[in-house]
């Protein structure tokens, strides 16, 4: 394990983040939760924010998958996600939702400023991000999918996305 160079838990806390944070929006599955941590541990990320029915830790199933990524990622948890993305907004966060929509763009096409601070909204497994969240985002983007489901576990979506957006960063 000392071969992989694997900064300690407060050299990973005290180092400067990618000026990311992620918004789970009633994300049910606390696996997924759990994976998202893990996701946002490895690129650096600045927080989650967990919000309406987002299970929060400590919680045995978001550890299963986190695997102690819920002590080195800053989190929060706030009620509504329409508060999170109102808190980011007045940061200068700019409101970027994964979500399938008519106005969606590609990922593969999506350019974001690197000094620019994102928030990555991702949506509940089956009704998909808020409305009220949709309307109120800088830019809804869309991962490009060729297969008949044309829909991906949150999950993995999300580590698409911010290995996409942290790789130019």
């Amino acid at each position: 394990m000392s071969e992989l160079n694997r900064p300690s838990l407060a050299d990973f806390k005290a180092k400067p983040k990618i000026p990311v944070v992620v918004v789970l929006d009633n994300i049910r599955s606390l696996q997924n939760v759990g994976s998202i941590f893990r996701t946002a541990d490895a690129f650096n990320l600045e927080a989650i924010y967990l919000c309406g029915i987002t299970a929060t830790p400590p919680h045995r199933e978001i550890h299963r998958t986190a695997l102690g990524a819920t002590e080195s990622v800053e989190w929060k948890y706030v009620e509504r996600a329409m508060d999170a993305v109102n808190q980011l907004k007045e940061k200068k966060y700019n409101i970027v939702v994964v979500e399938q929509t008519d106005q969606s763009a590609s990922l593969s096409e999506f350019v974001s400023q690197k000094a620019t601070p994102l928030a990555l909204v991702f949506g509940n497994e089956v009704h998909g991000v808020s409305e009220e969240v949709i309307r109120e985002a800088t830019i809804a983007i869309e991962i490009p999918q060729y297969g008949t489901k044309h829909s991906l576990n949150v999950a993995v979506a999300a580590g698409i996305v911010i290995w996409e957006i942290c790789r130019d960063r």
